[in-house]
């Protein structure tokens, strides 16, 4: 945890924000894998643990701004408890390092919500992603199924203050960075004709715990890039594939790093390859000299579109005048995802909130093809951390499709695009912060041109 002012501190910002009512967080509690007592491991939620750091089960948490009480709703270990699982401090010990000192019972939260609302006050709750937290809130506030609404006012409150990573915050994620870094570079040596992807997840996995670091997503390890989350593992590497990571670790307090690379199988890139490589590179190298304060994230990923279309152009898969196949998407036959996504308590950080609010500020989305993948279009601001991950992918299923089509035929050259349906996917991203002049890589640098690349192998 961090200082016990840190979390008063984003407390007393949180209810300066919302102004009135009172505020109901809802932590996560054990979910059974294959039955009760076999559970999945244990992740808080994050927003639960934004406001009062407490990466326990079982908890509940009040923040009554009318009344100027701050209250989390939980019981004390059994002694069955302390048979399975050993001492630990109180619950009073471990609220108190995060300044709370009013606890309850966790059966009593229905009765106090419940006498909230027959005082008038209005009970402000998030967006949730397990359906145990819906059944919940129906039951606690009388909600008729399908009726929720959640509060905008509280939405934007959290996404104001976690959007803007502190110091201590920016250790945290850096801490994360550079382990996930590694564990790149470890999948980086082990590649090779004859490996199994599932060998290659394993390498990756073995630095994060020798870390002590818990994944912060299901490992990507494929020879399949094409496939945007591929998280199938049975394939083995050959002579000429490329293969694709996409990896990061989570620290103990649960800042997430978020890498990918991509490595030939031989770490000697084929003529095409490094062609399309470049192209990548380029897009890459273009969106980090252009993150700066001030600047929208969707006119940066613009640069990034823009530097694919002249790039295949040049290849003669793509032609025509490059500012309208911008305009009209046709360059998301090769581009279809976003190039990055805020990050910090939750890899894509606050998703359960809302894309609109987190990474537009309200504003709507686009719908077109590729450009709707954007996760982040807002303006960026000092203490952002956001992603920069182009990528560059030929999907056999959606070539055949466009070009039975003829979908923007006059700007892409699908004679051409044919004999690529077996090159698969390139994608390589880094994290970044926003400062006050420009941007900061976080964590170190790991290859990711095709110079580094060969040179590392040697």
């Amino acid at each position: 945890m961090f200082s016990k002012e840190t979390y008063l501190n984003r407390r007393a910002a949180l209810k300066k924000s919302v102004g009135s009512g009172l505020l109901l967080f809802l932590g996560n509690d054990e979910a059974g894998c294959n039955y009760a007592d076999n559970t999945y491991p244990y992740r808080q939620d994050s927003t639960f643990l934004y406001f009062f750091g407490l990466p326990y089960a079982g908890l509940s948490a009040v923040i009554d701004i009318d009344d100027d009480r701050e209250i989390i709703f939980g019981d004390e270990l059994t002694l069955d408890d302390i048979v399975w699982m050993g001492i630990q401090p109180t619950l009073h010990e471990k609220c108190s390092a995060a300044g709370i000192s009013e606890l309850m019972p966790a059966n009593t939260l229905p009765d106090y919500l419940k006498k909230a609302q027959q005082k008038g006050q209005t009970v402000h709750y998030l967006p949730y992603y397990r359906p145990e937290h819906t059944l919940k809130l129906w039951k606690l506030l009388d909600i008729v199924p399908g009726t929720e609404k959640t509060s905008v006012d509280f939405i934007k409150a959290v996404v104001n203050l976690r959007n803007h990573k502190t110091e201590e915050e920016i250790g945290e994620i850096e801490k994360a960075c550079l382990v996930s870094a590694e564990m790149h570079l470890a999948a980086m040596r082990a590649i090779r004709p004859g490996i199994n992807e599932y060998e290659v997840a394993a390498a990756i996995e073995a630095v994060a715990s020798s870390n002590n670091c818990p994944l912060a997503f299901p490992i990507i390890a494929t020879v399949n890039g094409q496939t945007l989350h591929n998280h199938y593992h049975g394939n083995t590497a050959k002579s000429g594939d490329l293969f694709l990571v996409d990896a990061g670790a989570e620290t103990l307090m649960g800042y997430a790093g978020d890498l990918s690379s991509t490595t030939p199988a031989d770490h000697r890139f084929t003529t095409r390859q490094k062609e399309i490589y470049a192209i990548q590179t380029s897009m890459h190298d273009k969106s980090v000299a252009a993150l700066r304060p001030g600047i929208s994230f969707e006119e940066v990923y613009d640069i990034s579109a823009t530097a694919l279309i002249e790039g295949m152009k040049e290849l003669g898969l793509m032609r025509g005048d490059t500012v309208e196949a911008l305009i009209i998407g046709a360059y998301a036959l090769f581009y279809p995802h976003g190039l990055g996504h805020v990050m910090g308590l939750d890899v894509h950080d606050m998703e359960n909130l809302g894309e609109v609010y987190v990474g537009y500020d309200g504003r709507r989305k686009s719908k077109q093809f590729g450009r709707a993948s954007l996760r982040l279009g807002r303006t960026l601001e000092p203490g952002f951390v956001h992603t920069i991950e182009p990528g560059v992918y030929f999907i056999p299923q959606l070539i055949d499709k466009w070009k039975s089509e003829q979908r923007y035929s006059d700007f892409i050259n699908y004679e051409k695009v044919e004999t690529y349906k077996d090159f698969g996917g390139i994608r390589n991203e880094e994290d970044y912060l926003i400062t006050p002049t420009g941007a900061r890589l976080l964590g170190k640098r790991i290859p990711r041109t095709v110079a580094e690349i060969e040179d590392f192998a040697n």
